[in-house]
């Protein structure tokens, strides 16, 4: 034989060594050997979840027909075949701005309780119909105005949640989602980042076993700053608060290079409590989000000690000109209703890589879990059973490394292996053989997820054809009469996404039918930066046209109509830039433009709030500009007036019940979406009725029929 051909020949017995996923490979300085004992223990796995809230973040999903609603549902909670959420956290809603808009309240007032408002409930009934495992979890990120008017402040004297008005209204919120919906939580926040409250948390524990919640955990504080933990050190001596928080949980982003200090992990530890990662970001769009949310799960548990990490959010159900809408943050981008369209962000897959292959109540291994030699982690889950899964990270790889693993007290079934990379995500690969005493190897590539797993009945699940993308209807009409009963559709109307307070479906005062009313009286103890009370819809690509409202007032209330809004807050308040034509009860009309800022004169809300907003930049001479204003004579109250704003180029014309009272020139804003406004001041805010939404072109007669509007089925089938 020649020396060439043997050459060959070598080359050829080191390429297919290579490619054996099991066997006597040399070892190289980037191996890394894993050795899993199943009988080693470690502490429970409590799951992989997601945030429905934090800003109306799904209020578009109910809007959706079918099959597309339901399919999204699927792709995030069925279990094996997409996302397999584990947990879901929702915002108990609360009437205030939370980061993209509010939801609302099911008490706006003290001796006001409706368990059919807003769409929470639903989500909350469709994920645990698709998954009766799935653990539910939930806060308050706002709440609405009255809590803490009582007294008997259990905190702050800035924070009024922290109140035994505050334990009542959990409780109250508990007791509807057991009574009409028949679910429980398994564990509730103390408030979603609103500092520390201890005394809070001891009524809060006590109110729950007084009243037939014991089962349910009680988690905090749920902060993120850098002594988001601080507290845990003061449970070792008080023992009231140690009996009060089950679970010490925190905001801990990961990606962000933030971690738990080992103190706090040891202390923990040592009271026997676990720690909750509630809420974490990855704030990147294709597969670098799929990656380094995998990666932030790895490292959340091996740097941090976490057995519990949510992820914000999942359904990405809002508009596209709204901050945080979707393309970096959620698992489904569900922006379009009206067209059934919805996309599969890459994301979903990293959940997949775990979900699908564990479950609450399993094990992080001891000794399974730590840093790839090579680049990347990997964390080992076993099941009561032995069943076992290892998921692997290699984001910062260079090359190719081998992982070799061997295994002892486990399943010796063969390992499905599923991959996603940058070209392909959450595909299964060849299964790998476990050779003599459990061992196996897999030679994995840079920049890549893997899932290796005795389990099966895993599927990369999905549908087709989604519909294609299709604009805003246009000419668009509402007059709110084909509802049925109200509470059937959570009191919602289609399309709208209410920014700050609480727009409903209601009765109409002085004709029949049903009519969109703001009922949030008061300003809430709100999350995020207040504003007026406001809601938006359509397109924000439209540019000249005409937005009409019929509206009613009562005595003191304002109302106004809103148009070319294209901006609705950074995130943290929720100041608009756009127009607004407005009309009280006593006849002040006002023809306004909005930039993102607030007069100063004319801030909303507590002074905890108006100081946010004064913190956040979003104060300004100018801010809020009246371009025109008018006092109408003989205007009452508890009356219908029809507005109009209509905009054509620069040029701007308030119209009053047909006729032209106001024009205005301004070109700051030549495109946005439409909106309802109501008027609001420190103590109140308006509540009036409006029907007969229009937005058509400019010079239209409103009369002309409007473009077809998918209508999706109702939320609530049997709420009458």
């Amino acid at each position: 034989m020649t020396k060439a051909r043997i050459a060959v020949w070598i080359a050829l017995g080191a390429a297919l060594a290579a490619l054996s996923n099991g066997g006597a490979q040399a070892q190289s300085m980037s191996d890394t050997t894993v050795r899993l004992d199943g009988h080693a223990g470690g502490p429970r796995y409590d799951g992989i979840g997601s945030v429905d809230g934090g800003g109306a973040t799904s209020v578009l999903l109910k809007d959706y027909p079918e099959p597309q609603r339901r399919q999204i549902l699927d792709m995030i909670y069925k279990p094996k075949f997409g996302a397999s959420v584990q947990v879901l956290y929702v915002e108990i809603p609360g009437d205030g701005n939370s980061t993209q808009g509010s939801m609302p309240s099911h008490m706006h007032r003290r001796d006001d309780t409706n368990y059919r408002r807003g769409y929470i409930w639903w989500v909350m009934t469709e994920a645990r119909k698709r998954n009766p495992r799935l653990s539910l979890d939930g806060a308050a990120w706002s709440a609405p105005g009255w809590i803490g008017d009582a007294g008997g402040l259990l905190g702050h004297a800035d924070e009024r949640f922290f109140s035994q008005d505050g334990v009542d209204y959990y409780l109250s919120w508990l007791k509807g989602l057991r009574s009409v919906y028949g679910l429980d939580l398994d564990a509730i926040g103390i408030r979603n980042e609103k500092g520390v409250s201890y005394g809070f948390a001891k009524a809060l524990r006590k109110g729950l076993d007084a009243n037939g919640f014991s089962a349910v955990k009680v988690h905090g504080f749920d902060n993120w700053p850098d002594d988001r933990f601080n507290f845990v050190q003061d449970m070792l001596t008080d023992k009231g608060l140690r009996d009060a928080i089950a679970v010490p949980s925190a905001h801990v982003s990961p990606a962000e290079g933030a971690t738990v200090a080992p103190d706090i992990q040891r202390m923990a530890a040592g009271m026997g409590k676990p720690l909750w990662n509630t809420e974490q970001h990855v704030y990147q769009a294709g597969f670098d989000g799929l990656i380094a949310t995998a990666r932030s799960f790895n490292e959340g548990h091996i740097q941090s000690g976490f057995t519990r990490i949510v992820d914000w959010y999942g359904i990405g159900g809002l508009y596209e000109m709204e901050p945080y809408s979707g393309e970096k943050e959620a698992l489904v981008r569900a922006n379009w209703p009206w067209s059934g369209r919805y996309v599969i962000n890459p994301k979903l897959w990293a959940f997949a890589h775990y979900g699908q292959f564990s479950a609450p109540g399993w094990t992080y291994l001891n000794g399974g879990s730590g840093e790839l030699k090579g680049g990347g982690s990997f964390v080992t889950l076993e099941a009561p059973n032995g069943d076992f899964s290892i998921i692997i990270e290699t984001k910062d790889a260079r090359a190719e490394q081998r992982f070799r693993l061997e295994t002892a007290h486990l399943s010796h079934k063969s390992l499905a292996v599923w991959r996603s990379n940058s070209t392909e995500q959450f595909v299964r690969q060849a299964d790998l053989k476990p050779g003599p005493a459990g061992s196996a190897s897999i030679l994995l590539q840079p920049n890549a997820v893997y899932t290796l797993s005795t389990t099966r009945g895993q599927q990369k699940g999905g549908f087709q054809p989604v519909p294609p993308p299709r604009a805003f209807p246009f000419p668009y009409r509402e007059s709110f009469d084909d509802y049925g009963a109200p509470a059937r559709r959570g009191y919602l109307p289609r399309y709208f996404a209410d920014i700050h307070g609480a727009f409903e479906l209601s009765s109409c005062p002085g004709r029949s039918g049903n009519c969109l009313r703001q009922a949030a009286p008061t300003p809430p103890n709100s999350w995020a930066p207040g504003w007026l009370p406001y809601t938006i819809l359509g397109d924000d690509r439209w540019s000249d046209y005409e937005v009409d409202s019929d509206v009613y007032l009562k005595p003191g209330e304002t109302a106004g109509v809103m148009g070319r809004l294209n901006n609705v807050g950074t995130g943290y308040g929720s100041i608009p830039k756009g127009y607004y034509l407005s009309l009280s009860a006593s006849g002040d009309l006002v023809l306004a433009v909005v930039r993102g800022k607030v007069d100063k004169t004319k801030l909303v809300g507590d002074a905890e709030q108006q100081a946010l907003i004064r913190a956040g930049g979003d104060v300004g001479e100018g801010g809020e500009k009246v371009l025109a204003s008018a006092r109408l004579a003989g205007m009452k109250p508890l009356a219908w007036h029809t507005l109009r704003l209509r905009m054509q180029g620069s040029a701007l014309s308030a119209v009053v019940d047909g006729k032209v009272v106001l024009t205005a020139t301004d070109a700051l804003y030549r495109q946005g979406m439409a909106g309802l406004l109501a008027g609001a001041d420190d103590r109140t805010m308006s509540t009036p009725t409006y029907d007969n939404i229009t937005i058509t072109p400019v010079g239209s007669s409103g009369d002309g029929p409007s473009a077809t509007v998918p209508k999706g089925a109702p939320i609530y089938p049997k709420a009458e």
